[in-house]
């Protein structure tokens, strides 16, 4: 059997992945800690359902707290 170890990667390490071809510009992912993540891609019912809680929670705070989507 072979082990595998995990890469871990530095900011460095990760801004010139993109411009050494190793992710292209519209891959989904992120720097965490040392991991790239892969981001899910938000289907329409998602964004939809979030864009309404947002709305509803904003009524709800009523100026008591800024809400943002992300």
């Amino acid at each position: 059997m072979t082990a595998v170890t995990a890469k871990i990667f530095s900011i460095a390490e990760y801004h010139p992945l993109g411009e050494q071809g190793f992710l292209a510009p519209d891959d989904r992912v992120e720097l965490i800690g040392p991991e790239i993540i892969i981001k899910a891609v938000k289907s329409t019912l998602q964004s939809v359902s979030n864009s309404l809680f947002v709305e509803k929670l904003i009524i709800l705070l009523a100026r008591r707290a800024r809400v943002r989507l992300q």
